[in-house]
């Protein structure tokens, strides 16, 4: 048990707890972290058509990734890690950007993204607090309302189905995810305290248990097959890397390293981490590198730290790390059983539709809250969000809009997350130089990051 060399008391942070006490923690962590990295990979497989084994390895994959990475940040040894109480999951954005590039490209080049992406964490980390400044309230609310608006465009066929295809938005399927919804909404007012942060999963579960009493769910593959699963290193082949393509991703980097600085901060003040909480910022970042790398590794987007378990720690106002690092643990013996995986494929597409579009919208209800702080009477941040929405949002809304232009725009400009957000960085950097006043300005580097990638 660790002691503070000042007075020997230990911190919460670093108490050790009875295994049974660990388990059970633990177990409550995975339990509201589980659907994100369940959700996330069904709804790139089916966006990709990956196939089923290809469904339940990545499933598999993804799970190993966060359980080791929980450890990690739990641990932290070398430096590689928070040594606080923290969970990792897929981040909800890089998946959208992550998806985005496959489509445009192939996905061994959208792997290839997030290993460099991954790499230029470890390189920008030393100057990322002065690349920050660029990226004000007006930046990041921005980027979250495009990528809100781009999930609901990509998730929205998981619900109905391509157009011009035979059962096109059939009234069972679009019924059933607005049955989820409801179900999700309904959780979230009628709980409180732990069932209350699982109201997306109690939705989720809801809508499939309803599609199973209709028969638009089949359980009957579940246990036909191997116990065990591996998780296979590159499982589409080797990477491609392609810098311009992975544009976006890097630039999204920035605002998870923003992220990540506000989660820190604020999970250490929560534990009482004794110390300059600052100098622990680094070790997570270089934490979320690390596993970001091995995701990639392994075929998945970007891993990163999560605030999900923010909530739990404060609600139950237990602060160990070693209960995280117990939910590492379970994380990656979950990884290693395969029905867990083909249960997750039997989910259907609705459902998963219907879930993901009321998730990705929060994202979108964050980014409204973060322009909350941004006076928009002011010509800058005015001008900065319209010509930031026009350019993110075209090639959105109007799919093809670039495809004339030579290939290697297309990576950018017909990415509207990244157009939209490289377009707010830009006009809002002009106003802040040319027009002193007019645009918003840096906030701290905790105010940034609330919010951003939730």
């Amino acid at each position: 048990m660790m002691q503070n060399e000042m007075n020997g008391v230990v911190d919460p942070a670093d108490e050790r707890l009875p295994l049974r006490s660990l388990v059970l923690f633990g177990v409550q962590h995975v339990l509201v972290m589980a659907a994100s990295p369940i959700t996330a990979v069904f709804l790139v497989s089916k966006a990709l058509g990956f196939s089923e084994a290809v469904t339940v390895s990545l499933i598999s994959a993804t799970f190993f990734v966060c359980g080791l990475g929980s450890m990690l940040q739990s641990f932290g040894p070398k430096g590689f890690g928070a040594r606080l109480p923290f969970v990792m999951v897929p981040g909800g954005a890089s998946i959208a950007i992550f998806l985005v590039i496959a489509q445009q490209t192939d996905v061994q080049t959208a792997v290839g993204a997030v290993i460099v992406t991954a790499i230029f964490y470890f390189l920008a980390l030393p100057v990322f607090r002065r690349l920050l400044r660029y990226f004000p309230p007006i930046v990041v609310g921005t980027m979250l309302l495009l990528v809100s608006v781009n999930l609901v465009r990509i998730y929205g066929v998981t619900i109905t189905g391509k157009p011009g295809t035979e059962g096109f938005a059939a009234p069972i399927e679009v019924g059933l995810a607005l049955i989820t919804i409801i179900l999700t909404v309904v959780a979230a007012r009628v709980f409180r305290g732990t069932l209350q942060r699982l109201a997306v999963m109690l939705g989720l579960v809801g809508g499939s248990l309803v599609a199973l009493a209709l028969g638009h769910m089949d359980l009957s593959g579940v246990l036909v097959g191997p116990v065990v699963a591996v998780p296979q290193l590159f499982p589409f082949g080797m990477p491609k890397f392609d810098l311009i393509a992975a544009v976006p991703l890097i630039v999204f980097s920035i605002i998870s390293m923003a992220e990540a600085t506000g989660q820190t901060i604020a999970t250490a003040e929560i534990v009482g981490r004794r110390g300059d909480v600052h100098a622990i910022v680094p070790a997570t970042i270089r934490g979320d590198a690390l596993m970001s790398l091995v995701g990639g590794l392994f075929g998945t987007s970007l891993i990163i730290t999560s605030g999900e378990n923010v909530g739990i720690v404060r609600a139950t106002n237990v602060k160990s790390r070693y209960v995280t690092a117990m939910a590492g643990a379970i994380l990656v013996l979950i990884a290693l059983v395969a029905p867990v995986g083909r249960m997750a494929t039997a989910l259907p597409g609705a459902v998963v539709g219907g879930t993901a579009v009321i998730v990705f919208s929060i994202i979108g209800v964050i980014g409204i809250d973060l322009l909350r702080r941004v006076d928009l009477r002011e010509h800058g941040p005015m001008f900065t969000l319209a010509s930031a929405l026009s350019i993110g949002l075209l090639p959105i809304l109007v799919p093809g809009v670039y495809s004339q232009f030579p290939q290697w725009t297309q990576m950018v400009l017909g990415n509207g997350l990244a157009a939209g957000t490289i377009t707010a960085v830009v006009v809002n950097a002009f106003f802040s130089h040319y027009g002193a006043g007019t645009a918003a300005s840096a906030p701290s580097l905790k105010s940034t990051a609330q919010g951003a990638n939730e």
